[in-house]
């Protein structure tokens, strides 16, 4: 089998793990791929070493933006995309992430590396504080639209970044407000697609004068494993999606900061 074959081999099952955990905690899955594919482009040697982050980050908005659709479309059909708020949060998602995108090339591979890490840890360990207290009964009141785009411009900005879908600091932001987790997992998803389009209209831009299409690139994006990542990813969602019914809250919110803590120290070795 060839080194191309082999690598979408790779993606293809790195996808039908990432699918499943998009669909389950609205993460798009970024987290996931992120490092793993920074492994597989430095093994497979596809460029050089300080370029490995940013076309890993590149292809996962890029393969999130397939994923999330299929995970929001599911959590569309069980009732958990609470669609009063998402225009205000998908606004400022959207802004955070087209400004992240076209900066990407401006920023040292270590600088992202580093606001990846300090990112979720922070995110894990309040996540997971949360789910061994019992369930809070203050209700904290959603602040206006102009403030909510606000927050979430800096949210978008934060995970086109770091190549995640939102959903890793989205979630925590809407359960704060008192958001309930599953309608909160089901926002997230829809508002994956709108940081993977935007951040990877930037990403595509900004790198187009690195690679080019002949050497399997669309800017940063690198097709070839984004084929394999989706073809597995867009069946898998659904299924992550059906399983939140019947998971308890505490157990996500478990799970999730978990996942967050191992990918960051991922990402730091």
């Amino acid at each position: 089998m060839s080194d191309l074959l082999l690598l979408i081999t790779y993606c293809a099952l790195l996808g039908s793990v990432v699918g499943f955990l998009a669909g389950l905690l609205g993460i798009g899955g970024g987290l996931v791929i992120v490092p793993i594919l920074s492994v597989f482009l430095l093994h497979f040697e596809i460029i050089p070493p300080e370029q490995v982050v940013i076309v890993a980050v590149a292809t996962s908005l890029a393969s999130i933006l397939f994923t999330s659709t299929s995970s929001a479309i599911a959590h569309h059909k069980n009732g958990n995309v609470p669609w009063h708020l998402a225009p205000w949060i998908m606004t400022g998602v959207a802004l955070g992430a087209l400004i992240s995108g076209f900066m990407a090339a401006l920023l040292p591979e270590k600088i992202v590396r580093i606001v990846f890490a300090v990112s979720v840890v922070l995110i894990a360990i309040k996540m997971f504080y949360s789910s061994t207290k019992a369930e809070s009964t203050t209700e904290r009141q959603m602040p206006n639209k102009g403030l909510l785009t606000f927050f979430t411009t800096i949210t978008g900005a934060l995970s086109a970044m770091i190549g995640i879908g939102g959903g890793a600091l989205l979630v925590p932001l809407l359960t704060f407000f008192s958001i309930d987790m599953k309608k909160a997992i089901g926002c997230a998803s829809a508002c994956g697609i709108v940081i993977a389009l935007f951040g990877s209209i930037g990403y595509i831009s900004s790198g187009s004068i690195h690679f080019n299409l002949a050497d399997g690139f669309a800017g940063f994006v690198y097709l070839p494993a984004l084929l394999g990542i989706v073809c597995t990813s867009w069946f898998t969602a659904p299924l992550g999606a059906k399983s939140t019914h019947y998971l308890p809250v505490s157990t996500i919110k478990k799970i999730f900061a978990g996942l967050l803590l191992v990918m960051a120290a991922n990402m730091i070795i």
